[in-house]
């Protein structure tokens, strides 16, 4: 099984200095019989758990509940006393998730980007070059060079305030919610080597 280093197992490993750990997630499903194998009508889990998703760096995680949850709802998994989660089992990838979750993650992820505008905005006004012919910002879903162009020099005068002002500011430019989703959507789901948002080793940090 490929780890999630120290949430609950294995925690007597050395942890890597760099990994970065998930305070709060939001519930993509919740299972109170575990899983269920459909085609031969068994449960293959029999404690309930969830699928949720961190809020700081989209990991996907399996989780045990101490109670029931509703979906979209954010639970608290970071160290301390948590008082619905009651251990994280293991970190899990795109196509471990169920039906339900993958049909939720889209909503989720968009949630999660609006509640948390001063954190994006911040990468519209930082964002650096990855290399000499590749901007970060090019890698957001409808910006090329152009919107790239603009946002540098808007920037320049004054910082990004908000979503409605680089609206506002760069004409023509798609909805930075929808573009900022898309791209975290395309990186969880392994679409793209560079990550900008996605996992501990990710290029951008707020």
């Amino acid at each position: 099984m490929r780890g999630y280093p120290s949430y609950g197992r294995n925690t007597h490993k050395r942890r890597p200095k760099h990994v970065e750990y998930e305070d709060y997630a939001y519930v993509l499903d919740y299972l109170p019989l575990g899983y269920v194998d459909i085609d031969h009508n068994r449960v293959i889990e029999k404690e309930p758990l969830a699928q949720v998703i961190g809020e700081k760096a989209f990991t996907l995680l399996e989780v045990v509940p101490k109670t029931d949850l509703m979906l979209y709802e954010r639970v608290f998994i970071g160290k301390g006393v948590r008082d619905k989660i009651l251990k994280i089992n293991r970190k899990i990838h795109f196509d471990d998730l169920t039906p339900t979750a993958k049909a939720e993650l889209h909503y989720v992820v968009e949630e999660i980007v609006k509640n948390n505008e001063e954190r994006f905005i911040k990468f519209f006004n930082m964002a650096p070059p990855i290399t000499n012919r590749l901007h970060s910002l090019e890698l957001l879903p409808g910006i090329g060079k152009k919107h790239m162009w603009e946002i540098l020099e808007q920037r320049k005068v004054k910082p990004f305030e908000s979503f409605d002002d680089l609206k506002h500011r760069v004409k023509g430019l798609p909805d930075p919610i929808k573009m900022i989703s898309k791209r975290i959507l395309d990186e969880i789901e392994g679409k793209d080597k560079y990550r900008l948002f996605v996992g501990h080793n990710r290029l951008f940090r707020a």
